[in-house]
């Protein structure tokens, strides 16, 4: 099993979901010791902005392959200004590509890149789910869902620690119940 484990959170070692995309890929280990893990940190390790002229570059083709040929992919992914990050933006920028992860058809797109397990493990300051006063602001999970099942992967397991800057002990509560979902849910592709 390949996995690859993608960063993107600024905070270094005080990010949330950093510390939740490790304990995912941690628990994956556990239950499948022989999986090969391919680390991206793109806030140390940005990729640059798509442009014309990085279109197809040797840099993206890397980037792109690291993605297509992994099984299991895990994203750490902290909600800034209602949205992903800029760098992970720059990330899906270089694996949407046209006749790779997806293509056109006559009925619409269709995602190539839907045989392999995607499990989001994000962190939101405050509280944007469903019923919460601020769920009209939460463009991050919804943006991760349309890119990720513009590629094919239509039910990606994303795992939210919400209300982690609302104070020590609300960071508490959100990341031990995160924790405790990855306890549960984690291990069972990574033995399928």
């Amino acid at each position: 099993m390949k996995i690859l484990h993608i960063d993107s959170s600024i905070q270094a070692e005080a990010s949330a979901s950093r510390l939740l995309s490790a304990a995912i890929v941690a628990q994956l280990k556990t239950h499948a010791p022989a999986a090969a893990v391919t680390y991206r940190d793109l806030a140390a390790d940005p990729l640059p902005h798509l442009t014309l002229a990085r279109f197809g570059s040797a840099e993206g083709e890397a980037v792109l392959e690291e993605f297509l040929s992994a099984d299991v992919v895990v994203i750490g992914v902290p909600m800034y200004n209602f949205g992903i990050p800029s760098q992970l933006k720059a990330w899906f920028d270089h694996i949407l590509i046209a006749g790779r992860t997806f293509r056109y058809t006559e009925t619409g797109p269709e995602g190539l890149a839907g045989d392999k397990r995607v499990i989001v493990a994000a962190s939101r300051g405050g509280y944007y789910g469903k019923a919460s006063p601020g769920e009209a602001n939460e463009h991050a999970e919804s943006h991760l869902r349309a890119m990720l099942g513009f590629a094919g992967i239509t039910a990606p397991e994303i795992v939210i620690a919400e209300g982690v800057a609302i104070g020590p002990e609300h960071r508490q509560q959100a990341l031990d119940a995160a924790l405790a979902w990855i306890d549960d849910v984690a291990p069972i592709a990574a033995t399928a």
